[in-house]
């Protein structure tokens, strides 16, 4: 491996080691590389992290090596870097890592950080979320086009309940992410409930190409509206981060006007610098809008006294939770139901 390096990031300078590293063998890129692309699209991924709870996606060897989510600040992080002090819903809780500046990125990719997970909180209150994050998830049988296809109508659902904006990225893979900023005013368990309201509404209106099903086997060839990335300790890669995929592709923040056309194979580590470049951060206005979700909650409330449509299973590690329905697959409940008549 070559010699250390040292890069110059926002007035600090981050130490290297390894540079030559390669991270992806398939087109080459080393650790470098990668340091160099968060230098390049630094004030761009800044705004995605500012402030936040980050867990750190982190592959030392590469995308070839084995990899793992590192949730606690690493010992010997600077002491610049601030914590918060986040909550599990095991109730273990951890002091995780807030980037306030471009070098913490940086250092962060000294260490094999590919794909940075930011909380939708802010350190200043972990408790009140200030974004409502929609994942379209294609499923098997369906692809990238298919989530497009459902952003039009989600759109349409976000101005009419409230007036909200979305912001879209592309998720680095298949699917498509709709971030909207809102007034931190709101639970954890509430902002959900929106998300569940957001999706069953797009799902009534497009039932042959959405779904809400949390099961698997129920989804059918549709895109999936996954509610429970909005559940605590839950979290979306952010906008500019490099996805763990051989062709290095990152997660691109869209205009509305691009979304039609764009593809995720265009964004990657050669080209997003560059995009950067010439358009900066696409979606730098984002914190200068909160929008407020009580239509979308007054439509849940709907949906729950008009159609008895009341919560939905949370994911697997979680405790039971009030008003949750039974979290078994249906499958699994068929077989489990004793037969009619039987002893």
């Amino acid at each position: 491996m070559g010699d250390a390096v040292e890069l110059e990031a926002g007035g600090r300078t981050v130490r290297l080691s390894h540079p030559d590293r390669v991270y992806f063998p398939e087109r080459g890129y080393t650790k470098l590389d990668l340091a160099r692309y968060y230098l390049a699209v630094g004030p761009g991924i800044l705004r995605a992290l500012r402030d936040r709870p980050t867990t750190l996606e982190r592959h030392p060897e590469g995308v070839t090596g084995e990899w793992f989510f590192q949730k606690r600040a690493p010992k010997h992080m600077p002491d610049w870097i601030p914590t918060a002090h986040i909550t599990f819903p095991s109730g273990r809780s951890a002091d995780e890592m807030c980037p306030t500046e471009e070098a913490a990125v940086v250092w962060a990719a000294q260490y094999g950080t590919l794909t940075f997970h930011p909380w939708p909180v802010r350190r200043a209150d972990v408790d009140r979320p200030d974004e409502l994050r929609i994942d379209l998830d294609p499923q098997p049988g369906t692809e990238y086009a298919d989530a497009v296809h459902a952003t039009g109508e989600l759109r349409a659902i976000l101005e009419e309940f409230g007036g909200l904006r979305g912001w879209p990225k592309t998720s680095g893979g298949r699917g498509l992410h709709v971030f909207v900023p809102i007034e931190p005013r709101w639970t954890f368990t509430q902002v959900r409930r929106a998300a569940i309201a957001v999706g069953r509404e797009l799902e009534r209106r497009m039932p042959d190409r959405v779904t809400t099903r949390w099961w698997k086997e129920e989804r059918g060839e549709k895109i999936f509206v996954d509610y429970n990335q909005t559940a605590r300790d839950r979290t979306i890669a952010s906008a500019y981060s490099v996805r763990p995929h051989p062709h290095a592709p990152v997660s691109a923040p869209l205009r509305w006007d691009e979304v039609d056309d764009a593809h995720p194979r265009d964004f990657d580590l050669a080209t997003m610098p560059v995009r950067f470049a010439e358009l900066g951060d696409v979606h730098a206005d984002m914190d200068d809008h909160r929008f407020h979700l009580d239509a979308l909650l007054e439509l849940a409330a709907k949906d729950e006294r008009d159609h008895g449509l009341g919560d939905l299973p949370y994911p697997p590690e979680y405790p039971k939770m009030p008003g949750e329905p039974k979290r078994v697959q249906p499958s699994r409940a068929k077989q489990e139901k004793p037969a009619a008549g039987g002893s």
